[in-house]
């Protein structure tokens, strides 16, 4: 076949649009290709912690462990008692909030007629196996409410290290747990109470003023008028300063 010089040229620029197209094409499915495995292999920020009942065999290291100790409803009347005053304990979602918040959460609901200084013993066991296992103190944060917080704090007194996190709810006051135990608190202390709280719960500043082991605190006092309920939700006003607390790494 005879092609004309005009028609050559037609023929060429025809042939260079193509691979034009084509090249285009390809190199755009191999950047979407590329674009989606970095997408998928990509770390989130929001990934889901995991819940156990007991420090993990297999500790990693990386983690950031919340302890929750709940109160003593939970002890008396199961996973969601009901208070004629607060209404439902909500602890599973109570748990469920510091799992979404990226947290590997270790809590179990204590048997009735738990003694306190007993399960101290054992939280401060726990958390010495999280230490031993290599995990910085300051990854650790022990909640403890009402009297979930009793039992913090004299698990705080056992352990006697200046950087593990405790927060205590509604736990400072005249309990019965603090008689037979002087408090010596240890670590990075952050208390909260609602002003409006009649069981007795209170400031913590005597256990501030005679601990020789808190490398800091503070205490917020909420004036929700909620009293002892404030521990019964997970409530942003209590839980957000929580998170906060337990997410200063930079000590």
């Amino acid at each position: 076949m005879n092609f004309t010089l005009t028609q050559t040229f037609q023929y060429l620029i025809a042939l260079c649009s193509l691979l034009s197209v084509l090249t285009v094409a390809v190199c755009g499915q191999q950047e979407s290709i590329s674009q989606s495995e970095t997408s998928a292999a990509a770390p989130t920020n929001n990934a889901r912690g995991a819940l156990w009942k007991d420090v993990p065999e297999k500790v990693n290291v990386g983690a950031r462990y919340l302890f929750y100790l709940h109160g003593a409803i939970v002890e008396n009347e199961g996973i969601r008692p009901v208070s004629p005053e607060y209404g439902v304990y909500e602890y599973e979602k109570i748990l469920d909030t510091f799992v979404n918040k990226g947290f590997t959460v270790i809590s179990e609901a204590r048997p009735r007629g738990t003694d306190p200084s007993q399960y101290a013993a054992k939280v401060a066991g726990q958390l010495n196996r999280l230490l031993k296992a290599g995990v910085g103190p300051q990854r650790i944060t022990v909640v403890g409410a009402s009297r979930g917080g009793a039992i913090a704090i004299l698990a705080s007194t056992l352990l006697k290290n200046r950087d593990v996190n405790f927060v205590i709810l509604a736990s400072c006051g005249n309990s019965s747990v603090y008689r037979n135990t002087k408090v010596d608190l240890w670590g990075s202390i952050l208390s909260i109470y609602d002003l409006k709280d009649v069981t007795g719960a209170g400031t913590c500043r005597r256990f501030f003023d005679n601990s020789t082991g808190v490398s800091r605190h503070k205490e917020i006092v909420l004036r929700l008028g909620l009293g002892h309920g404030i521990l019964y939700r997970p409530m942003r006003e209590w839980v957000d300063p929580t998170i906060d607390w337990a997410n200063q790494m930079w000590r």
